[in-house]
């Protein structure tokens, strides 16, 4: 028999699950999903893609925005796949009260709602409204400026996958130059969508001196939890835009969409940021700048740039040079000092 007291004992830190040897772990190094006190406001049933950022995105930041409403909240949800794949009718896999409105309409609709709690005296009952990058950055954008406008008290959260996924992948004004999708095809001299179009909105919601604006990412969960939770401590109108991949659209692979979010984070493409009033406060630094190739690649909807018979090195050149410009606009890199 061997002595005991030399073995030494296997410890199964599986962090992703409820599992015993999460629990072993200390509340601050266990990750989110970890929590059995955690909400639940997607429940399990609705029918996102294998693979959805969005429904990731969702379900962690309407989870936070729970917990910090003590359960007291109000979903407006505008047009769009994350309405459509969460209540096929006569379902819902929502475990809140939400509403579905138009397309362009969420924001007037979640200002209304704000309002008319407000009359009612239930002050402490929050409102957000959510939607894809078609319905936010185009079709509802004149109705979001409005409520950045007024400052309502709503938080607006915008799921960025860069396309109208749920119709068909074509173009928003959130899709990136270069891609492919149903109405910028890949043909001709220029394959995909043009440079110089397009729309920056938390730049454009910063613009409104509104009291929050902050950007987030599905590969970085804790983070995005954390910027719902402040949004969520104030009042007034407050806007996050988080970055939720679709592999659908995107043309990568299920399982690679908290790698390809990373990637967009790592390489410039999209930095993350707070602003309070107009003025960022907090950047989240990367510790290397990766190329725009590396975060390119695993994406079929920028094949045509490494189409055989040769990489097509100025438009990719381009898009790097947009990366760096956001590296040395939010000084995204660590330095010693601050690493």
């Amino acid at each position: 028999m061997p002595d005991e007291t030399a073995l030494q004992r296997v410890k199964f830190y599986q962090t992703g699950t409820h599992t015993v040897g999460n629990r072993l772990m200390d509340d601050a190094t266990r990750s989110v999903q970890a929590s059995m006190e955690r909400a639940n406001a997607i429940t399990s049933g609705h029918r996102a893609c294998q693979g959805c950022g969005e429904a990731l995105g969702a379900r962690y930041a309407l989870d936070a925005a729970m917990r910090a409403a003590d359960g007291k909240l109000v979903a407006v949800n505008a047009t769009g796949c994350l309405e459509v794949f969460t209540t096929p009718y006569p379902e819902t896999s929502w475990q809140i009260p939400w509403l579905h409105s138009l397309f362009g309409n969420a924001p007037a609709v979640a200002a209304g709602v704000a309002a008319g709690l407000r009359r009612r005296g239930l002050d402490d009952v929050k409102v957000v409204a959510q939607g894809g990058d078609g319905g936010t950055v185009d079709i509802g954008f004149g109705c979001l400026s409005g409520m950045f406008e007024r400052n309502d008290d709503v938080l607006y959260i915008c799921y960025d996958n860069e396309a109208y996924m749920n119709t068909g992948v074509q173009r928003s004004s959130a899709t990136p130059p270069t891609a492919r999708t149903a109405t910028t095809p890949a043909l001709g001299d220029a394959p995909g969508n043009v440079f110089g179009t397009g729309k920056n909105l938390p730049q454009i919601a910063m613009a409104h001196n509104i009291p929050y604006v902050a950007t987030a990412s599905v590969a970085d969960l804790h983070d995005l939890e954390a910027k719902v939770e402040t949004a969520m401590s104030l009042s007034g109108a407050r806007y996050i835009h988080i970055m939720v991949p679709c592999p659908l659209g995107w043309g990568s692979k299920a399982c690679d969409t908290i790698r390809i979010a990373r990637l967009a984070v790592e390489s410039g493409l999209f930095p993350l940021f707070e602003a309070k009033d107009g003025v960022v406060t907090a950047v989240n630094k990367i510790r290397r700048q990766i190329p725009v190739e590396d975060y390119l690649r695993p994406q079929r909807r920028f094949a045509h740039l490494f189409a055989k018979g040769g990489d097509d090195t100025l438009r990719i050149a381009a898009i790097q040079r947009m990366a760096d410009a956001n590296i040395a606009k939010f000084g995204l890199l660590r330095t010693e000092a601050t690493a």
